[in-house]
């Protein structure tokens, strides 16, 4: 005489099999469309030469756009620009966040208000933010030159300068993001040990030294994570050098224009649409270089350390 299983039992089996594929097909569902899609998509278009206003002809060009895209001048520029801006705004950006979570990190008096008010630079509108800034950096009425001439220094020239229009753009980056890298070191901070600190105490390490031998440690995985997510941040800068003087060629001397507002440019100023795809596929790649060297840095060094 042969046993089967029951109906129930067998398709209960089938749905523990198949539940957890179910779950996740929504979020690969939307991923496929919205992510994996465009972006082979644009590695499509970037192959031919297509126009914002017959996007239905396309003719085949290879790797002509990218060969016309490395022999621009703006192009270099633009990189250079971006690079530039990028440094200008990530390292005082993350080494203030690094002291403003160390600073939150003690039993302050409202801690909480200050903990929440940390965010609402990040929460306030890129547009809003940014014309605010590039009021406070006008020529003749700005804040900022007012606060000059009370230290007898001339006015400075924010929008047409290139190291100055620089700097101002990256101002805007540190005031909108700093606050949300320095909550993030503030939850890394706090999932560091007691036991550390009060070891270290014991033999008799002052602040700094607990700061540097205990805290900056504990904080490596957070400040890498940190570091990665800001400079893809710098890489994609967009809104803020667009709305600082409302120019989609980052100045009248291209002196502020990033990738971003260089394939903005191209695509939709130009018209040139396999040239932007090229453009987004360049910052694509320059991103991936960019993380897997840091995390073939950080690698080495775990290991370095690991055989000690």
């Amino acid at each position: 005489m042969t046993l089967t299983a029951p109906a129930g039992t067998a398709a209960r089996r089938v749905w523990r099999t198949v539940s957890p594929y179910a779950y996740i097909a929504p979020f690969f569902t939307l991923f496929a469309a919205f992510g994996l899609f465009p972006l082979l998509y644009t590695a499509f278009v970037s192959l031919y030469r297509v126009e914002l206003q017959t996007p239905g002809d396309m003719e085949w060009r290879g790797l002509g756009n990218y060969a016309a895209l490395f022999t621009d001048e703006f192009f270099w520029l633009s990189l250079r620009n971006t690079f530039t801006i990028g440094v200008l705004s990530t390292v005082p950006q993350l080494v203030m966040a690094l002291g403003l979570a160390h600073l939150l990190n003690y039993k302050l008096r409202g801690r909480t208000f200050f903990r929440t008010a940390m965010l609402l630079p990040y929460a306030t509108s890129v547009a809003a933010a940014t014309l605010v800034f590039a009021q406070l950096f006008g020529r003749d009425f700005g804040l900022v030159n007012y606060a000059l001439g009370l230290l007898g220094i001339d006015p400075v020239d924010w929008q047409t300068g290139t190291v100055a229009s620089q700097i101002a753009v990256s101002t805007i980056v540190i005031w909108r993001w700093t606050g949300y890298n320095a909550l993030i070191y503030l939850a890394g901070m706090q999932s560091i040990p007691a036991e550390l600190y009060e070891a270290a105490e014991m033999d008799g390490a002052s602040r700094w030294r607990q700061f540097f031998h205990v805290t900056l440690p504990g904080l490596r995985p957070t400040i890498v994570f940190t570091t990665v997510v800001s400079t893809i941040g710098a890489t994609q800068l967009f809104g803020e050098p667009l709305l600082f003087e409302g120019s989609v060629s980052g100045g009248i001397s291209h002196q502020y224009q990033t990738l971003g507002l260089y394939m903005y440019e191209q695509g939709w100023g130009f018209f040139h649409l396999g040239r932007a795809a090229a453009i987004a596929w360049v910052m694509f790649l320059l991103i991936l270089v960019f993380v897997g060297t840091n995390a073939l840095v950080v690698r080495r060094r775990s290991a370095k350390e690991a055989g000690r």
